[in-house]
């Protein structure tokens, strides 16, 4: 009874999801598709052209930058918590912990960025304080994803391996890891999601200025931050539903790309 009652509705709230997702697209690309203009691609950034270009490169040094921090961190916290760590009160403290930090909001963070890093360690509003706030916001998915893909792989895998011989760390980095791989590249593309679409904690800690970053410590603005702010201004909603379209399409570009070089790293 349960099962002809729960069928129908699981497959009615999927359509519901699904034209809901469709209608959010279709709606984006008819508003920002007309305003598509070759001087939303020009390099320098002015009043007259709204140029995007900046913007996107800003957002390709926020990924790379915030995963060069995350990734390592993340993932040796994640082996730690599955195959060292003998205390249950430990492990359940490191979980609570980053089930916190994951229900965070974005703002909140923001503000934290800006007293911590902006203010106290006088970086100001830069590239480097935007990827030390959002690496911290992605940490809690990358462990989590890690850990929840060490302990889906087989143990009978890590028991033969350490019959035939094999020290725990090398078993953990020779069998383990290559079997948890496409669990941790999950986090990874759900981090880039959220990487690319924050605008509320890079306001307040990369700031706005629509340039190239010269280094780490220049102020510039993300791609989602340069459609904020389009919005905001009230002079260039066309050019911020335009942004939108590129937006959309840069993060299906990224997903793409991460999903075909993570196939790869399996394959091997």
């Amino acid at each position: 009874m349960i099962r002809k009652i729960g069928k129908p509705i699981v497959y009615t709230l999927t359509l519901i999801t699904n034209l809901i997702f469709l209608g959010i697209i279709v709606y984006i690309l008819i508003m920002g598709i007309p305003n598509l203009s070759p001087k939303l691609f020009e390099r320098t950034y002015s009043t007259e052209n709204q140029s995007l270009v900046s913007s996107v490169i800003t957002t390709l040094f926020t990924i790379v930058l915030s995963f060069i921090l995350t990734l390592p961190v993340g993932i040796f916290t994640a082996i730690y918590v599955a195959q060292y760590a003998k205390s249950k009160r430990f492990v359940t403290i490191i979980r609570f912990a980053t089930e916190t930090l994951a229900a965070i909001p974005s703002i909140v963070y923001g503000l934290f960025g800006m007293l911590l890093f902006v203010s106290s360690l006088k970086m100001g509003y830069s590239l480097l304080s935007g990827v030390f706030t959002i690496s911290i916001m992605i940490l809690p998915t990358i462990i989590r994803t890690s850990e929840n893909a060490i302990n889906s792989v087989n143990t009978l895998q890590r028991d033969a391996s350490l019959a035939l011989g094999a020290t725990k760390s090398s078993t953990i980095f020779k069998v383990i890891l290559p079997e948890a791989l496409p669990g941790i590249l999950s986090g990874v593309f759900l981090s880039t999601g959220r990487i690319i679409g924050e605008s509320a904690a890079l306001i307040y800690t990369m700031g706005t200025v629509a340039q190239i970053p010269k280094n780490l410590l220049s102020s510039s603005r993300t791609l989602a931050v340069h459609m904020y702010q389009l919005s905001t201004e009230g002079l260039y909603v066309k050019e911020s539903y335009a942004t939108a379209v590129v937006l959309l399409v840069f993060v299906i570009l990224v997903n793409l790309i991460s999903e075909k070089l993570g196939n790869m790293l399996v394959e091997k």
